[in-house]
């Protein structure tokens, strides 16, 4: 242990604890702004200078390392002015178009220059904008970039693909694609975690919230409107809706309010999307000699995209069911189009989705079989609360509303789907089911639950014995890809998703920087499952009439045209 004096307070904490985690110990609080643990503590914005008695230059908190006898000030003048001066020559390289931008009011250095009572700026402003491709999932504007470096450190230490990289010095330091190619050039996945980390808004997902409100003006369209899993778990943050109230029969009543007509639940194409993939997965492993296993999750088109550019060899491996959103696109633009007594072109569908990587999903041709855009447009959590800001709705007194049928009902365990280890969850409880003809506990495979990145188990149904894998972010992934490559493991089954937890950790998801509710929606979704009355996809009544009406069965004629895509022919 170290003792030292922080603010003339004496502090003990373990060798190699930072000055930063060691004034946190006693409530002192040192501000930052480019730092995020274990992933950027590169100190590049200086925000967290302070002065270390017997040392000229102030330090860097965030990766200076304490020492015994350590005299620490953290709020002396000189530390305030220099402070205040980083953060000025910041801003004299920043737009500050605060009540244009996105992320006004969730600003890391809005915040701080607030705090600072910075009300101008003594520098001249050198703020650079360079072109971007504004039909891109993810939009960059130069002119925000505050040069922190969190997007290289995201995209490099947690997602393994290194997509940005910095280049200049001193004020002509930029980020951009590297090897300078274009965002359509490069190897990415469209996850959007570069946007949730980013602490100003010089990243932020292509917004469409426009296309919606012009189809809701439209009397030849019919909106529908899906919501995926994950969403229900974190829509009511940004809005300032406590857990109770941020209900997913709120959420349906929400999107009522906006003059959606139809509002449908996610969770019933994941349901969908169970009963093929675990038929598909079954007809592999019961035909492994002639099947490519392991078989892998398609549900996450950030993953997908991935394998397709990192292992472009082992994109055979993935199953051909389609996500829940665009099985249920191809679902609402032919069953529910003939209910309705409409054309498919007449259907305007909407999702809404955790994930950025979802809007590359829905505008590729070759994911969509009824239109040329199963789903036209896909919002993220993010743009459907702004959507909800905008048309001034008091969410908070809406009366709850249940999700509109046939489409609109799920399974605890099509919730699920939007944790790490769900959707392999539910397809096992299914699985199960079809090879032994009853329902195993409902919590059999809890097993594979967590938030490790990489997780193995072994499970036995009857006399088969599976070996399965979960991994959610694309660091673990590449890890595993290159274990199951170099033959150092072997599986029958892996999930992965692109995101650090799973859809509950989407890029999509409302920003709060620098804390990260990933694994606390996660375990709201597993409380939703454990109350559902319905906890296994096979016996939702909605996906047995869908089957028995227009279907017929998993894995038929129809079902494959409809539900199922090969992922080697999407365009990149």
């Amino acid at each position: 242990m170290v003792t030292l004096t922080i603010d003339n307070r004496p502090v003990t904490v373990p060798e190699g604890t930072t000055i930063l985690d060691a004034a946190k110990t006693v409530d002192i609080h040192i501000p930052t702004l480019c730092y995020l643990r274990e992933i950027n503590e590169v100190a590049a914005c200086r925000v967290c200078a302070v002065e270390v008695e017997g040392v000229d230059k102030l330090a860097a908190a965030c990766n200076t390392q304490v020492e015994a006898g350590m005299v620490v000030r953290t709020n002396t003048q000189r530390v305030r002015l220099a402070r205040k001066t980083n953060v000025e020559l910041i801003l004299s390289q920043h737009v500050d178009h605060c009540v244009t931008c996105v992320r006004s009011g969730n600003c890391s250095l809005q915040a701080l220059s607030k705090a600072m009572n910075i009300q101008e700026v003594p520098f001249r402003n050198e703020a650079t904008e360079r072109p971007w491709d504004k039909t891109l999932p993810i939009l960059r504007d130069s002119s925000k970039c505050i040069k922190c470096l969190r997007c290289v450190s995201v995209c490099e230490r947690v997602q393994s693909l290194g997509v940005w990289e910095v280049t200049g010095s001193g004020a002509h330091t930029t980020v951009r694609i590297k090897g300078g190619l274009r965002m359509n050039e490069a190897n990415c996945a469209l996850c959007g975690q570069c946007v949730s980390h980013c602490p100003v808004g010089a990243l932020r997902e292509r917004d469409d919230t426009e296309l919606v409100f012009e189809a809701l003006c439209d009397p030849t369209k019919e909106v529908v409107f899906q919501v995926a899993p994950a969403v229900r778990a974190a829509w009511g943050e940004s809005l300032g809706l406590s857990q109770d109230k941020a209900t997913e029969k709120r959420l349906a009543a929400a999107i009522r309010a906006m003059g959606v007509k139809h509002v449908f639940d996610t969770t019933f194409s994941a349901d969908l999307t169970i009963l093929e993939e675990s038929s598909e997965f079954i007809e592999r492993f019961t035909h492994s000699e002639t099947s490519k296993l392991p078989m892998f999750t398609s549900c996450c088109p950030g993953w997908v995209r991935f394998l397709r550019t990192e292992y472009p060899e082992l994109a055979g491996n993935l199953s051909t069911a389609k996500s829940p959103q665009q099985m249920f696109g191809a679902i609402a633009k032919s069953y529910y189009a003939k209910l309705l007594e409409k054309e498919p072109k007449d259907i305007f569908c909407v999702s809404v989705m955790p994930c950025v990587a979802k809007k590359y999903e829905a505008g590729t041709p070759e994911a969509s079989d009824v239109t040329d855009h199963d789903v036209d447009v896909v919002l993220t959590t993010r743009e459907l609360d702004r959507m909800l800001q905008a048309m001034q709705i008091n969410v908070a007194a809406l009366p709850e509303e249940d999700f509109d049928s046939p489409l609109g009902r799920g399974s605890g365990a099509g919730v699920i789907f939007g944790v790490t280890g769900g959707v392999m969850e539910a397809a096992l409880r299914t699985a199960y089911a079809k090879l032994t003809g009853e329902n195993p506990p409902a919590d059999a495979f809890r097993e594979i639950r967590g938030q490790k990145p990489w997780r193995e188990s072994t499970f036995h149904i009857g006399d088969i014995t599976l070996r399965l894998a979960v991994v959610s972010g694309l660091a673990g992934a590449r890890q595993l890809m290159d274990a199951i490559r170099a033959r150092q493991v072997s599986y029958d089954f892996v999930e992965v998703m692109a995101c650090p937890g799973g859809c509950s950790g989407g890029g999509g998801q409302p920003i709060h920087d620098g804390e990260d509710f990933t694994a606390e929606r996660g375990r709201n979704l597993y409380q939703l499952d454990k109350n559902s009355t319905i906890r296994f996809s096979h016996e939702n009544p909605s996906i047995q009439v869908l089957y028995n009406e227009f279907l017929g069965e998993p894995l038929s004629e129809l079902s494959h045209h409809l539900l199922h895509t090969d992922q080697k022919t999407w365009t990149l």
